[in-house]
């Protein structure tokens, strides 16, 4: 068991992983336990199939994440629940990301005790590590190229999660949100998912739309790569032609600037996606009013500045 002050799995990992994971059953013992694990996560390379494998501690990291459904609801959230369910979701990301625990994860539909907490519509601090904790674990999931993952992403509904979380999150979950929606779109299943509704589609677009309009220049960090997930997802969804008409007056020119240009310049993905982008829209009919062949853009016109 565990016991005196938190220290890293340094001598004997296996045997110290096993104490600690043998910790979470034990109310003395759950909180210090949780704490090392979550700390100490990447340091050891098979805790995940400890995790999944060792009897009822998946049980127990899901009574600690759904004790926290009550006073999500009640705006009871204290610092130390906060805490207790992030670094019980930590480890669902760590199962989220092995491959041996991965399929055996989504099959148990462990990722849908998450939903509630990416469905708040608070961007308070707490509701904030929450959200962000939670979007970890479908980002997981969703970077791998899997068909089984993404079916069971859209089955679950988390298409429309991810756009509230886009909408009402800060600017990190705001990135991951869409990144998820992206690798999802990369897919032809989750493509084809994007367009059998209108609404749907309108929605996506719509929310992509109200990103780039509200982008903050202050989070330097992680606005390149929220920029870069935006433009995958509109290049995606201008591989439609028989959409791509309508798509070109949602895309916000602004995102088309030469100053959102530059700070993707040092990304030669994303900067290829954005030309590639431009280069889609110009082709469709309500584009060509902008710019066409026969005439030189303008500074209005899109990509007119793109380098």
């Amino acid at each position: 068991m565990v016991s005196g002050a938190v220290a890293p799995l340094t001598s004997n990992p296996p045997a110290r992983v096993r104490n600690l994971i043998q910790g979470l059953a034990s109310e003395e013992t759950q909180e210090q336990s949780l704490d090392v694990l979550c700390k100490n996560r990447l340091a050891y390379d098979n805790l995940a199939v400890l995790l999944w494998n060792s009897f009822g501690t998946m049980s127990v990291l899901l009574k600690i994440i759904t004790s926290a459904y009550r006073p999500l609801l009640s705006d009871g959230l204290t610092e130390n629940v906060v805490t207790q369910v992030c670094n019980a979701i930590a480890l669902f990301q760590c199962v989220a990301s092995h491959p041996d625990t991965r399929i055996p994860f989504i099959r148990a539909t462990m990722p849908v005790y998450l939903y509630p907490f990416l469905n708040t519509m608070s961007n308070e601090r707490s509701y904030e590590c929450l959200r962000i904790t939670s979007l970890g674990v479908i980002g997981s999931l969703a970077k791998v190229e899997d068909p089984e993952v993404i079916e069971y992403l859209l089955s679950t509904q988390i298409f429309p999660s991810c756009l509230r979380c886009m909408e009402v999150g800060k600017t990190l979950s705001r990135t991951v949100s869409t990144f998820i929606i992206y690798r999802i779109l990369l897919s032809e299943k989750g493509l084809k998912y994007c367009f059998v509704l209108a609404e749907r589609y309108l929605s996506v677009s719509q929310c992509l739309g109200k990103l780039v309009e509200n982008l903050s220049e202050d989070d330097a960090e992680n606005l390149p790569q929220l920029l870069k997930n935006i433009i995958g997802c509109y290049l995606r969804l201008s591989e439609n032609e028989r959409t791509r008409p309508q798509l070109s007056s949602y895309v916000p020119w602004k995102l088309l600037d030469h100053k959102y240009a530059n700070i993707v310049r040092s990304d030669p993905e994303a900067l290829a996606d954005l030309r590639q982008l431009v280069c889609n829209l110009r082709t469709s009919k309500s584009c060509t009013t902008h710019c066409t062949d026969d005439q030189p853009a303008s500074s209005d016109s899109p990509g007119s500045s793109i380098p």
